[in-house]
């Protein structure tokens, strides 16, 4: 039942809303407003082995057989922990304990899972996605306490760890004659690989079987290693070095994971790996070389609003400050910032700072001193100072940011600005980021800019474009989800160009969402993934970026489900 093309249409169960005290006869009514493209975003699945999580029984809740408990506990596993969690204490999606579920009891649940709302349930019964069985099968079982996976600690990752190639074995000067500061690592999302893509020859130059559903690419401050991890929490280490590209460390370091960075700060290059998992909530340290793990650090805590004990702060974007020897590790459902110090693992010194749920991704402003990340719940951009390990500024901006790494560049009239695109709204928002050359703007919103529509998941310009590139992947509608808008940064108010580019792909039937602009080294290219179901052709499409025409096509039967694009040294280097 489960279905690799997730974003097909939204995933989340029909339970999103039961904390809302709105009636069913309102939801009756309502599901034809749902913001498609919000939930298709929300309801990712959870990479969390369903079979692990230890069955539980709940005084109050509807009996189960123990089949009908496994097959309700595998549907929400595979579509709703990636938004609810995995304890169902809320992120993305609403929080879905037994305290709200029992009291709505089983009919309220039923009817929500079958009509949805127009505050953003899909109408999972009516639509068709779920049968009359399963609505009912589900409202019983979040009546029931949530079964816990095990944990997954230092025995577990030592039996996963596997350094293939020994440092001592590995090439001590670049062996292949490839342009690697403009290699491109691209996920094949449903394939579990990644491809290694030449930019300037445009050709594949090796796909290698990593975790399912590489998440991120990273490279270490050399620019040698790349480092990937997998929605399953497998990490990769790829020595570009190598005659050919290898995998020379593998391990896993939980059951779902979305982050890894490694060690940047003068003196520290390429020391260190860190990577954060969904579950078990906890970050951990690795060696730079070898991936061995060397520190486990838990992130279960306290929320900053409510003060609430929260089991289940799951780490989402990590970055590697340039100011000091530190990660700055997003601590999504609790709100908090955390600053990690490597100088000494065996003393580990960490700032934690108060911010703002929930955390999500972000990236550093031009000048790499500030951190800007979203926390999409709220609604705000969280804006760290790295250089004094502090708080900056919280600004509002749309509904639900989802900025990718952000944008910088110079606005003609106000500087210094960092931009974040919406997944809830068509809105663009340019923040200032430049504190003493332009104090009145700096951490406001200076600008905001109309798009296509909501469903943005990345924004993209680079140092030697005049160009400001927005997606819409995640757009209910066909043209915004299989086209990009683009934006003159000389020009803003002139309003926004569309470029076809799934028409120019040419790949045939399909959904051909169009997601995330990556420049080339030079920055006069931009590259598209035109992302297609498993049984269609995908592809990727390059922009010539002066003229904003098409320049290149890549097809080939490896590229499966192309989603995310890194170039080695954009990556490196932090440019975007």
């Amino acid at each position: 039942m489960m279905k690799k093309d997730w974003y097909l249409k939204p995933l989340a169960v029909a339970v999103t809303t039961v904390a809302l005290g709105i009636s069913a006869a309102q939801a009756q009514d309502g599901h034809k407003d749902v913001d498609e493209s919000q939930s298709a975003y929300q309801g990712t699945e959870s990479s969390v082995d369903p079979g692990s999580a230890k069955a539980v029984r709940t005084p109050g809740a509807p009996d189960l057989t123990e089949a009908e408990f496994e097959t309700a506990k595998e549907i929400y596993f595979q579509r709703c922990a990636g938004c609810h969690g995995v304890l169902r204490k809320g992120a993305t999606g609403k929080p879905l304990t037994t305290d709200i579920t029992q009291e709505r009891g089983l009919e309220y649940l039923k009817a929500f899972i079958n009509y949805g709302s127009a505050a953003g349930m899909p109408n999972w019964g009516t639509s068709g996605d779920l049968t009359d069985d399963e609505i009912e099968l589900m409202a019983k079982y979040i009546m029931h306490e949530p079964p816990t996976p095990p944990e997954f600690g230092m025995p577990e990752m030592m039996d996963t760890w596997e350094v293939r190639v020994a440092p001592e074995d590995r090439p001590t000067e670049q062996m292949n004659d490839l342009a690697i500061e403009n290699l491109f690592s691209v996920t094949l999302r449903d394939a579990g690989q990644i491809a290694l893509i030449d930019g300037e020859s445009k050709e594949i130059v090796k796909v290698l079987d990593t975790g399912y559903a590489v998440h991120i690419s990273r490279m270490s401050a050399s620019g040698r290693y790349l480092f990937v991890i997998g929605r399953d929490a497998k990490v990769d280490m790829i020595d570009l070095w190598m005659e050919e590209p290898e995998i020379v460390a593998t391990i896993k370091i939980g059951m779902e994971a979305r982050s890894v960075e490694t060690s940047k700060f003068e003196g520290y290059e390429d020391d260190l790996a860190i990577a954060g998992a969904y579950w078990p909530p906890q970050y951990v340290i690795m060696d730079g070389e070898t991936l061995e793990p060397k520190k486990i650090v838990a992130t279960r805590g306290m929320t900053v609003d409510t003060q609430e004990y929260h089991p289940e702060p799951r780490v989402a974007a990590i970055v590697a400050s340039h100011r000091h020897p530190e990660f700055i590790v997003n601590i999504k459902e609790t709100g908090k910032v955390r600053l990690v110090n490597y100088e000494n693992l065996d003393a580990l010194s960490t700032v934690e700072i108060d911010t703002s749920r929930y955390l999500h991704d972000g990236g550093w402003d031009a000048s790499g001193r500030y951190f800007l990340t979203a926390a999409n719940e709220s609604n705000q951009i969280v804006v760290i100072d790295a250089q004094e390990r502090e708080l900056e500024a919280i600004v509002d901006v749309g509904k639900i940011p989802h900025p990718g790494r952000g944008a910088n560049f110079v606005d003609s009239e106000h500087g210094p600005v960092w931009a974040t695109s919406h997944l809830g709204d068509a809105t663009i928002q340019l923040i200032g980021t430049d504190p003493e050359g332009h104090p009145d703007n700096a951490w406001k919103v200076v600008r905001t800019l109309e798009g296509q529509g909501g469903g943005s998941l990345f924004i993209k310009t680079h140092p030697e474009s005049d160009n400001l590139y927005v997606d819409t992947a995640l757009n209910p509608g066909e043209g915004p989800s299989q086209s990009v808008a683009v934006f003159d940064i000389n020009d803003l108010e002139a309003g926004y160009e569309v470029l076809p580019i799934a028409e120019w792909a040419d790949v045939g039937e399909g959904v051909k969402r169009v997601v995330q602009p990556e420049y080339n080294q030079a920055g006069d290219e931009v590259w598209f993934s035109v992302w297609n179901t498993m049984d269609e052709t995908s592809a990727l499409v390059i922009v010539d970026d002066e003229t904003r025409e098409l320049k290149h096509v890549i097809k080939d039967e490896r590229l499966v489900t192309p989603t995310g694009k890194f170039n080695v040294i954009n990556t490196q280097k932090d440019i975007y």
